[in-house]
């Protein structure tokens, strides 16, 4: 994978070349998902393994280092990520049948394998044993570091606290929070904050995309999501969504669920990633402008239905758009294992629906 530091991390790419030579053993850089933190890491990566480093301080692509990384065989370049990350990697630009001829056996095994399991750190204790291609530093990349179940982490930590000599361990989070405390005291963290508006606006521009500022409000400002909700053709997907949650609670929430069921059985949806997860994380969303207009807030994640959201907030009392939160977090919260798809979605969708046809003024049961 090459790496890229984007316009919006240019003074903690400086900041890494100032210390070129002096960074510590352990860096954890932390920050919202789509920002581009694991392009970073590529490219530092990069540049400590690269023979003549050029007078920007990016490596060079040239070197017998760089061909080797290039080629994704550098020996002393060792990725650990969890297995289901390692498919869906390599599944990138291949033949989109295939994802319809797994078995259920298989999805259950990928879904087994969100986490980094113990054994990759095993692995990786025995490979950091013997020293660096040509007595030359490894790096190590791990993400995302919150993946580790406590057994894991554990086992990580030990590499942590007696680091081979030029080894250097960069740890990627989204959510660092959720690693242990012992673990982040290992590290220095670098803190990889949003970007700016207008960098996000112009870096999305550059690459063609001319829906950026519905996807760049929808994901939170994080312009890597942004393009990749693009690629997967989620500017027509979010339409469809706005469209027909907008037709609650008129049409019927059972057919909906039915619609929305073969939507995501569809070979488009499934080669773009689309999701009961998806969609629950989309209806969150929704419900979470409605909740912020009812107290007064503006809309975060849907700007563009900001008309469409207004009315439907006015059917709801407070009490009543929170309630209708909460329901569909729980929703959520099961959403990637649901037992019956169908069933998901029609008590996630009735739910809804009742709270919109429930009379503003009325009192929710506790």
């Amino acid at each position: 994978m090459a790496g890229q530091v984007h316009p919006w991390q240019t003074a903690l790419w400086q900041r890494a070349l100032d210390r070129a030579g002096r960074l510590p053993h352990a860096l954890l850089f932390a920050g919202p998902a789509g920002g581009g933190k694991r392009d970073f890491a590529e490219a530092l990566a990069a540049r400590l393994l690269c023979a003549r480093p050029g007078p920007d301080g990016h490596a060079c692509g040239q070197c017998e280092s760089c061909q080797w990384r290039l080629a994704g065989n550098h020996p002393d370049l060792l990725r650990v990520i969890p297995a289901a990350d390692q498919e869906e990697r390599a599944d990138e630009g291949a033949d989109q049948e295939r994802a319809k001829d797994k078995d259920k056996d298989k999805d259950k095994e990928k879904a087994a394998s969100r986490q980094i399991l113990i054994e990759q750190i095993r692995d990786l204790q025995q490979a950091l044993t013997t020293g660096g291609h040509r007595g030359g530093g490894r790096v190590v990349i791990l993400d995302p570091a919150e993946a580790m179940n406590p057994f894991t982490a554990n086992a990580l930590l030990k590499l942590l606290e007696e680091p081979t000599t030029q080894t250097t361990f960069l740890l990627i989070s989204s959510h660092p929070r959720r690693l242990l405390p012992t673990i982040r005291s290992r590290c220095q963290t670098w803190t990889f904050p949003r970007p700016q508006a207008e960098a996000a606006h112009a870096w999305l521009a550059a690459q063609g995309n001319q829906d950026a500022p519905a996807l760049l409000a929808f994901v939170g400002g994080m312009p890597l999501a942004a393009q990749a909700l693009a690629e997967a053709g989620g500017a027509a997907q979010l339409q469809r969504f706005v469209t027909d949650i907008g037709g609650l609670p008129q049409r019927s929430a059972l057919h909906l669920a039915g619609d929305w069921e073969a939507w995501i059985k569809g070979k488009e949806a499934q080669a773009s990633g689309l999701t009961l997860a998806t969609l629950a994380d989309w209806l969150q969303r929704w419900v979470a402008d409605l909740v912020s207009l009812r107290l007064g807030g503006p809309v975060r994640f849907f700007p563009t239905h900001q008309a469409a959201l207004a009315a439907l907030a006015q059917r709801l009392g407070v009490d009543g758009a929170l309630a209708c939160y909460n329901e569909v977090t729980q929703s959520r919260r099961v959403s990637q294992h649901p037992l019956n798809a169908r069933l998901f979605l029609e008590d996630m969708l009735l739910r809804y629906a009742r709270s919109l046809s429930r009379p503003a003024g009325s009192t929710v049961r506790k």
